[in-house]
């Protein structure tokens, strides 16, 4: 059918072809430029941006960008785990330390912007795995699908013909009732699907795979909820404890105490503890390693009120569990025993004080702060050597950690200590810059120079200095003359258990998923008047390498328990090719049926 020469909407004008009206380059369309977005209200951007949210994309990039926020918190020092060095960086960075500080980079783990992830990162997963455990649920309870109708389709496919004495339809029913039941004690779940003229069996397995990795994804928040909950509940300090000196779990006997946010004075599980004895084994010197210590060993005695004082042992990597706290070595040292006396033989300082080692031969620096019961305040910076050698040089050094001989040299400081006014200053330190040094130096008295028993006189007649010898009565040499100090950390960690559990959970999740192969196998028999021709074929979710040799496997299985079977073909065409088509053998590229053209 022809249009006629009037028909407007084929006419011509001088200005172009006429375009009907719905058309995208007609008149009426070019009128307006404008394109119309369609319209989402605040339930719509709502829903939009949960699916941006809780895609598997998202929660990729947010725990990415987890790890990326926790970089800074192993580059600078955090408050929660080291305060002393928090305090250090901003002496040695005056001008960065406040920026850093702005930008919670000492607080990194409880700061704005990593809080906002790690909960951005939680809404994700359970945003993830919630929709995805609903569909697997239903998929675990829903049965196998049916039959393809061409099963010589698929890759992994196989034929066989069986010749039947009786019933056909009989036979035909009774090998896929047994391919039915070998797959089931496989480990499929089978379904029969018998059709006109046909019988088969469905069945799949695999289902752990998905299951492995909805645990994984569940274990992960898992991990998320145990440290973001357990962390509020944790807490740890410090606790340099010398030979003989107690420690009661409270705040206020904590040389540092760092507490989650739920942790307060009140929630403290009440003991005490006792350093007894602090045992060191050195290697004897003229063996290999000379010098080198070979154990270590806190004896210690904790008691819990209204109970039995209980001896435990403090090792490095081998902790003291006392209820519920872990106590861990840290490290150890020397610390002597000092008395001073005014110049009237008033004691007005006397205590062991914890000498920090600053080799591996236990050359140790340590600091006497005495703030009252003498004129000015006085400030003592000492080293000991366990075993004192003088170096060509001059200087001394210590050549062995045992004591073998022992001796203590002080630097003396006469001034402001810096205390009065509320600031607080480490034990560890000493700071000379408002101070008078009067022994050492370029003071123009010699530093004082003790070994354990000995008293020397203060400059300027302040008074006397006494290096105690703490050994018992009868003790030959050096052995016991000093006291030893053992750095304890006693930490609480109620989120450990959960997060381990849960990890391990993961672990066997994620294994699931990468190892547990999914697969569908199907059973098909067709009889006919020659016998009954059955086929077998696989298919694969994803990469399985397996799969071939798994439908092998079917194939050899079911046909040693068939009554009587031809050879096993792998594919359902019969026609034989290459040069000698009458041949009753088929070339290698065909199958063969168990019947000939």
């Amino acid at each position: 059918m022809s249009s006629s020469p009037s028909d407007p909407s084929r006419r011509e004008p001088t200005d172009g072809v006429l375009r009907p009206s719905d058309h995208a380059d007609s008149a009426a369309a070019s009128e307006s430029d404008d394109i119309t977005q369609p319209q989402l209200g605040v339930v719509g951007w709502a829903r939009w941006g949960w699916r941006q949210l809780t895609s598997m994309r998202t929660a990729l990039v947010l725990l990415l960008l987890l790890a990326i926020a926790a970089v800074p918190g192993s580059l600078v020092p955090q408050r929660t785990a080291d305060p002393n060095g928090v305090t250090q960086y901003f002496t040695d960075n005056p001008d960065l330390a406040p920026v850093l500080d702005n930008l919670s980079l000492f607080d990194v783990y409880t700061s704005p912007w990593f809080s906002a992830i790690y909960l951005l990162l939680f809404i994700s997963l359970i945003g993830c795995v919630l929709p995805r455990t609903k569909h697997h649920w239903k998929a675990l309870r829903s049965q196998p699908p049916r039959t393809p109708a061409r099963l010589s389709r698929l890759d992994d496919h196989r034929t066989r013909t069986i010749a039947v004495d009786g019933d056909p339809d009989a036979a035909a029913s009774a090998a896929v009732d047994t391919a039915a039941a070998q797959l089931r004690k496989s480990g499929y779940r089978v379904a029969r699907y018998d059709g006109r003229g046909t019988f088969s069996v469905s069945a799949e397995r695999g289902y752990l795979r998905e299951t492995g990795n909805l645990v994984f994804h569940a274990a992960l928040v898992g991990v998320l909820v145990a440290v973001g909950v357990g962390g509020g509940f944790t807490y740890t300090g410090q606790r340099v404890l010398v030979e003989g000196q107690a420690f009661a779990n409270s705040l206020l006997d904590y040389s540092s105490f760092n507490p989650g946010r739920f942790v307060s004075g009140d929630t403290l599980t009440p003991y005490s503890m006792t350093l007894d004895q602090f045992d060191v084994s050195y290697v004897p010197p003229g063996q290999p390693g000379s010098g080198q210590a070979g154990d270590f060993v806190a004896h210690v005695t904790t008691q819990a009120p209204g109970g039995d004082p209980q001896d435990g042992e403090v090792r490095v990597n081998h902790p003291l569990d006392v209820r519920g706290d872990r106590v861990y070595l840290l490290g150890n040292g020397y610390a002597p025993t000092v008395t001073i006396r005014d110049a009237d033989g008033r004691e007005v300082f006397h205590d062991s004080v914890a000498f920090l080692p600053q080799d591996a031969n236990m050359t140790s620096l340590g600091v006497i702060k005495v703030a009252d019961g003498l004129p000015e305040q006085l400030g003592l910076l000492g080293f000991f050597y366990p075993t004192m050698d003088v170096l060509p040089s001059g200087a001394l050094t210590s050549t062995y950690g045992d004591l073998e001989y022992p001796v203590l040299t002080l630097r003396v400081y006469e001034g402001d200590l810096g205390i009065d006014d509320g600031t607080p200053r480490s034990v560890y330190t000493l700071d000379p810059s408002g101070m008078t040094q009067i022994a050492g130096g370029d003071s123009g008295n010699p530093a004082l120079q003790l070994m354990p028993g000995q008293t020397a006189d203060l400059p300027n007649g302040l008074g006397t200095i006494t290096f105690e010898n703490e050994a018992p009565a009868g003790a030959s040499g050096y052995d016991g003359s000093v006291k030893r100090f053992a750095s304890l950390s006693i930490h609480r960690d109620l989120a450990g258990p959960w997060v381990l559990a849960f990890a391990l959970l993961a672990l066997f999740g994620l294994l699931a998923a990468l190892f547990v192969p999914r697969r569908r196998m199907w059973v098909k028999a067709t009889p006919s008047a020659n016998g009954v021709s059955i086929e077998y074929a696989g298919l694969a979710r994803g990469e399985d390498p397996t799969l071939a040799a798994a439908v092998d496997q079917l194939v050899e299985k079911h046909g040693t328990a068939l009554p009587s079977q031809s050879r096993p073909d792998t594919d359902a065409d019969p026609r034989p090719t290459g040069p000698e088509a009458g041949s009753p053998t088929p070339s290698p590229s065909q199958p063969d049926t168990g019947k000939v053209d």
